[in-house]
């Protein structure tokens, strides 16, 4: 409920961050020479030849998995921590979109876009999609306490932030399953159209949860939050 009810930050995040992200693979990838004025040559032909695809086969699948899953779920945890700031989780953000347009665009510049594609999509579109709600959940955070309504700030904050816990304990499962997703498909054999399949259907099956329960949910009156009785009680104090 909690990340449907969100839906409208964290969509508008992800096409944000997507465009800027595209616009900038072409436009490296169409001025090469303002690229090398910044990065040696040298370096490039190394990301590109060897260090990007050699990143997912560096180490054991399963210590890898488990790295992954940290990695992934502390961006998680720092984009909704951070999102009271709203700075913070725009900041996180912002670094995000750079590494995934810088890096794209001087793999598709070298001509490496289906290296590109067939190792970031598999794991990359759950990935992402958890980065996105986590920043818009967080951003949620963040507004309730600039615009609490009728009610007062830090009843606002209270509520959204025990909403934001919620949604923070299931995007650890869909850290995981992209983890796994990262370290046993994306380096596999299998063709490059299978490996995107799968990060296909974990993407549609994460989204038709999000959007059929989590309508379900709303529908019912479900926001995420604490029961009334469940809330801390509060004493007259002097």
């Amino acid at each position: 409920m909690v990340v449907y009810r969100a839906w409208r930050w964290w969509s508008a995040i992800a096409v944000s961050s997507v465009i800027v992200s595209l616009a900038m693979m072409l436009y490296i990838a169409d001025h090469p020479r303002r690229v090398s004025k910044v990065v040696d040559a040298q370096d490039v032909r190394q990301l590109v030849d060897h260090d990007f695809s050699d990143y997912y086969r560096a180490h054991p699948a399963r210590s890898f998995a488990a790295q992954v899953w940290t990695n992934n779920a502390l961006v998680a945890a720092m984009c909704m921590i951070l999102g009271v700031t709203i700075v913070g989780t725009v900041y996180l953000l912002v670094q995000n979109v750079l590494n995934v347009g810088v890096v794209g665009g001087l793999m598709l510049g070298a001509g490496k876009a289906g290296v590109f594609w067939g190792l970031i999509l598999p794991h990359g579109l759950l990935e992402l999609t958890a980065v996105f709600v986590s920043a818009g959940v967080g951003l949620r955070v963040g507004w309730a306490w600039i615009a609490p309504g009728a009610r007062a700030r830090s009843e606002a904050l209270a509520s959204a932030g025990r909403a934001a816990v919620v949604a923070s304990i299931g995007l650890v499962g869909v850290l995981l399953v992209s983890g796994v997703i990262e370290a046993f498909v994306t380096p596999s054999g299998l063709p490059t159209y299978a490996r995107v399949g799968v990060g296909v259907v974990a993407e549609v099956a994460f989204l038709t949860y999000v959007i059929v329960l989590g309508r379900r949910g709303v529908r019912m009156g479900a926001t995420g939050d604490l029961d009334a009785d469940e809330r801390e009680s509060l004493l007259p104090s002097v």
